[in-house]
């Protein structure tokens, strides 16, 4: 029955209830259908009540203990050593205690908040509201990951935790929060700042604000400026995203927007954010974490680089788990080539400062001195356009300043580079010049791409052997006339009429007969294809003046293409990396190069034949001051003789030599500076020192000519073995069927030949 306003049946309800029975069965019926609802209720509460504190007594006991921020994991450097056993290197933190607060520039921590949590000192670990806009955020955009509501704690929990993990699911959320709030209960703001800043993962292998510094800036944390922490703060998001070195377009738009969230916070001022916010990225990306004296110091930071890209595949932090790397340097051979080096360089250096004139070069000057100003330390903490003037001005005018930027721009660079072609082993590099003090840097063996000049020309020449015709084979040297666009270019070096043999050619590095070579028997994209095939990774400019060499290449990959003459025509990809130990020596990876024949070993023979003669009596005949052994390779100088290599090899070794500048304006400008008498040398020297060295005990050794290669007549029209009725010389050829007749390949070239063409004009001179 149903009380009145008073809590009171009325009258008429109850003569009612008592008088008729369906009545009273109905109201009772009613009643016990609202007490069942009613204990349904209760016993599904307390079974959701219990069912609950088991799942969130289950989480509990799954998470790890906060006793592991108090002892944390041993820390162990990685040792790099050579193929020798020696040691050669270390990878590890410079700093292994903790970075305090107080270490750390207000700007990284007022960064961090403004970007991650503005409420950082205001929740208790999980800031509820933020999570209930993100949730609305995202169920009204479609997507529930869109937008993320973590907290720095959270985020704090998750990298200590890695059990807690990075799925998205109710589970991992839950488990977040508890340990955040546990966090909370435990330790301070300051030092939940503190534990995120030393643990959060910045990328490039750099765990922690201290190693990010050094990775990015090559400085300590407390010395960084406001660009530099905006900057790393903006990494957080997605290191691999906005990682500055590979993808500085999208590490710069994070950045700025970083330095807007700090002034909509009221941590900068608007004018600060317009001052900052205009300049580049600055970085000075190095691992200098170790003390260590490392005899290859650029060789172990192209391994390091190559381990950082294994670290994410394999699950090691490069810099903390006590790694053994096992590498193919050899220490002694690296111990010859530092010494070829800085016994050749320091009389070359002088030669070019002899030589070189900033009178006429203030442009390159000036370009230099406003590079180092801007990313000096002073002008970078200005916090004014005014100040930063004022800096510029006095820095600009400050005589000791410019003179150690002129002593830094006109330091003569090296990138030299030994491979055994046999295995791909890479058994020396000098990737920058030993007598300046910067251990790390530039390394100009990988990292550099340079006109190769005249040593280019043997893929020219190894295409024309792969199409069928000898090395005897008689090339007009008449000049030749390229219009380019209504400009005519004749290519210097040669010209002079008569003919030469592509032997003599590439001997004595005539440009006439090399582009000649490539107009009528050798294709440029043949060469370009063959040249790929042999190990060139560069992308190469299909022009004619590609047989001169204006295409663009590191030293370690036309070393290693090089390494295919002397290999029969196999090609091993270059390794530096030969295996990977855990700290007890359980072996994590073993690493073999990969092969693939490219040449055949007949053409490759022939080649090692033709290339010897540049070094017997070609342009690389100083080589035979130091070395002489039988031995074979090509120099290359480029225009206004800016660049001066040589890469040769012997039947056991490939090396490549490039001399050149930082500044590629910059030029040797005279002859001292060709292939032949810069870099030949250097090679030379070197290979006197390793084959002199008895703990090798080399044996002389030559190139060995295959069955299928005669020594014949050859006719001096056609290039194929003489038939008795044409002039004829003695020279190689490879025995095909139905190839043994004089004339097959005839070929008169008129006096002078001219060529239209729209391709831009070459770079390169051949020497």
């Amino acid at each position: 029955m149903k009380k009145n306003g008073k809590g009171k049946y009325s009258d008429d309800e109850l003569d009612k209830y008592f008088s008729d029975k369906g009545y009273r069965q109905k109201t009772k019926k009613k009643k016990n259908t609202k007490n069942k609802v009613f204990g349904t209720a209760i016993i599904a509460a307390l079974v959701s009540v219990i069912l609950l504190s088991v799942y969130l007594s289950f989480l509990s006991s799954t998470l790890p203990s906060l006793e592991e921020l108090e002892n944390p994991k041993l820390e162990e450097a990685t040792k790099i050593f050579s193929s020798d056993g020696e040691l050669i290197d270390k990878f590890f933190l410079q700093n292994r205690t903790k970075v305090t607060l107080d270490s750390i520039p207000k700007d990284m921590i007022n960064a961090l908040i403004a970007t991650e949590d503005r409420k950082f000192y205001d929740h208790w670990g999980v800031h509820l509201e933020r999570i209930f806009k993100a949730f609305f955020k995202n169920v009204a955009s479609g997507n529930l990951t869109r937008e993320g509501a973590s907290t720095i704690t959270q985020q704090l929990a998750r990298n200590l935790y890695k059990d807690i993990g990075n799925k998205i699911s109710l589970n991992r959320k839950l488990r977040e929060a508890m340990t955040a709030v546990q966090i909370e209960k435990t330790y301070t703001k300051d030092e939940i700042l503190a534990y995120y800043l030393n643990t959060v993962y910045f990328g490039k292998g750099a765990y922690g604000i201290e190693a990010a510094a050094q990775t990015y800036f090559n400085k300590n944390a407390s010395y960084m400026s406001l660009d530099e922490c905006a900057l790393l703060v903006g990494i957080l998001k997605s290191p691999a995203n906005y990682d500055p070195v590979e993808n500085p377009d999208a590490a710069l738009k994070r950045r700025n927007l970083v330095l807007n969230e700090m002034a909509e916070a009221g941590f900068i001022t608007a004018e600060r954010f317009q001052l900052v916010s205009k300049d580049p990225i600055k970085l000075n990306f190095r691992k200098d974490y170790a003390n260590f004296n490392s005899p290859a110091p650029q060789y172990t930071e192209y391994v390091r680089q190559q381990l950082e890209s294994m670290a994410e595949k394999y699950g090691f932090d490069l810099y903390r788990d006590g790694l053994k790397i096992y590498t193919s340097l050899d220490s002694r051979m690296q111990k010859h080539a530092v010494n070829a080096v800085k016994s050749l360089l320091i009389p070359f250096q002088k030669s070019f400062n002899s030589y070189w004139n900033w009178g006429g070069n203030k442009e390159i000057l000036n370009d230099a001195i406003i590079k180092y100003i801007v990313q000096s330390e002073a002008y970078k903490k200005a916090k004014t356009e005014q100040e930063r003037n004022k800096i510029y001005e006095r820095l600009k005018n400050d005589k000791v300043f410019v003179d150690s930027i002129k002593l830094l721009t006109t330091t003569v660079q090296i990138g030299f580079v030994v491979i055994n072609p046999k295995n791909g082993e890479i058994k020396a590099m000098v990737g920058a010049n030993p007598n300046i003090s910067f251990k790390y840097g530039l390394n100009h063996v990988t990292q550099i791409r340079r006109q190769p000049g005249s040593s280019f020309k043997p893929f020219v020449y190894a295409t024309a052997i792969n199409e069928g015709y000898s090395p005897g084979y008689m090339v007009s040297n008449n000049p030749i006339n390229i219009n380019i666009g209504g400009t005519v270019w004749s290519p210097k070096g040669g010209g002079t009429g008569g003919r030469i043999s592509m032997r003599d050619g590439i001997a004595n590095s005539v440009n006439v007969i090399a582009v000649r070579t490539g107009m009528e028997l050798a294709p440029m994209d043949k060469v370009i294809d063959l040249s790929h095939r042999m190990g060139i990774k560069s992308d190469l400019p299909n022009v004619l003046s590609l047989a001169l060499g204006v295409g663009e290449v590191s030293p370690l990959e036309i070393t290693s293409a090089y390494g295919v003459f002397a290999n029969e025509g196999i090609l091993v990809e270059p390794i530096s990396i030969l295996r990977i130990e855990d700290r007890n020596g359980k072996l994590i990876e073993e690493f073999h190069p990969e092969t693939k024949e490219v040449l055949s070993e007949e053409v490759a023979f022939i080649m090692c034949d033709m290339m010897e003669d540049v070094i017997d009596y070609g342009t690389a005949s100083s080589v035979r001051q130091y070395f002489h052994r039988p031995a074979a390779g090509k120099t290359g100088t480029t225009q206004n003789f800016g660049d001066a290599w040589f890469v040769g090899f012997t039947p056991q070794f490939s090396a490549g030599v490039w001399l050149g500048f930082d500044d590629a304006r910059i030029k040797f400008g005279g002859g001292y500076g060709q292939g032949g008498k810069a870099a030949a040398p250097i090679w030379g020297k070197f290979m006197q020192l390793l084959y002199a060295d008895d703990e090798f005990d080399l044996p002389v050794a030559y190139f060995l000519m295959p069955e299928t290669v005669v020594e014949a007549s050859v006719c001096t029209i056609s290039g194929l073995p003489s038939n008795g009725s044409c002039p004829s010389t003695t020279d190689l050829v490879i025995k095909k069927p139905g190839q043994n007749k004089c004339g097959m390949f005839h070929y008169s070239a008129p006096a002078e030949t001219s060529v239209e063409t729209n391709e831009p004009p070459p770079g390169s001179v051949g020497y």
